[in-house]
């Protein structure tokens, strides 16, 4: 299975915001998409970094009420881990799982083309776990007729 089969099934639609929104305004986009991380662009659309309901909460903690006035580029993660729409999905869950990213934008030619979370490639994992125990089980019925 290849990413390009779970945007198939979610879609390709990415929540962005820029460096300069406030951190106020991503709350907001957060609540309002029901989702737990925006991808942060440039102007050009460029990928410049992505931030999460994680990196919120920790700087909070951090600086206290005032953060909320910040801009996003202020506690964005710069160093974005992505991958492409035919990346294996066994490769990125391993990858997610090693680095302790939730979110992964997609990227194909230098742009953003979608979104994949953690449980997205669960599930698409346990889908492609099922489907092969399946066909095992048919085969098995088949040689034993």
């Amino acid at each position: 299975m290849r990413i390009s089969d779970l945007l198939r099934h979610k879609g390709s639609e990415v929540v962005t915001a820029t460096p300069g929104l406030s951190v106020t305004g991503l709350l907001d986009d957060l609540a309002r998409h029901n989702i737990g991380a925006v991808v942060v662009v440039d102007d050009a659309g460029a990928l410049v970094g992505i931030v999460t309901e994680r990196d919120v909460v920790r700087r909070l903690n951090d600086r206290g009420a005032q953060l909320l006035h910040a801009p996003v580029a202020e506690i964005m993660t710069t160093r974005v881990v992505t991958c492409e729409r035919g990346d294996d999905v066994t490769a990125i869950a391993k990858i997610m799982t090693e680095r302790r990213v939730r979110h992964m934008p997609v990227v194909a030619d230098g742009s953003l083309v979608g979104l994949v979370s953690i449980g997205d490639v669960v599930r698409g994992r346990i889908e492609q776990l099922e489907s092969q125990s399946e066909q095992l089980e048919r085969y098995i019925v088949r040689g034993s007729s």
